[in-house]
């Protein structure tokens, strides 16, 4: 991604990305159609997005319940001391959690925000387990999701 200050998008771009975040399957006729572009503009303003990292890539959205992962938590995670190394070891161990869906380095009352899926309370065990015995990890605290109310839809264009 270009760590050159982000270039003044028009609003034909910002159309673009709101498009392909609410549907990256959509052909580039369709996206050009969408957007008011002919196809072959259309492909290059793609492309340049792509290139300027605004585009960071293109997924699915997985139904987690179907794949025995219907279960979620949150898990807040304070550090005993909180170094560059600390932090670089603690990085190194979470990302090799599968469980681990995502994983945010947080300013508070502590360190880190961990959203986790699992199958069952004994496989939330397991994870936790493997959180826990992370080097310099003090304390958790866990919050079980009962209900999803909003599931993050992308980055609001307009």
């Amino acid at each position: 991604m270009s760590k050159i200050k982000p270039k003044v998008l028009d609003r034909i771009d910002l159309a673009i990305l709101n498009t392909l975040q609410q549907n990256a399957r959509i052909s580039n006729v369709e996206l050009a159609q969408q957007v008011n572009l002919s196809a072959s503009p259309c492909l290059e303003r793609v492309k340049r997005l792509e290139e300027d990292g605004y585009i960071k890539g293109y997924g699915a959205f997985l139904n987690a319940s179907m794949l025995n992962y219907a279960m979620s938590a949150f898990i807040q995670v304070t550090l005993d001391r909180t170094t560059a190394d600390v932090f670089e070891n603690f990085k190194q161990g979470i990302v090799k959690i599968k469980e681990v869906s995502e994983c945010h380095l947080v300013a508070g009352g502590y360190d880190y925000l961990l959203k986790i899926r699992f199958r069952d309370i004994s496989c939330y065990r397991d994870v936790l387990e493997k959180v826990v015995s992370l080097p310099a990890v003090a304390q958790t605290h866990t919050y079980m999701v009962t209900e999803q109310i909003k599931q993050d839809s992308g980055v609001p264009i307009y």
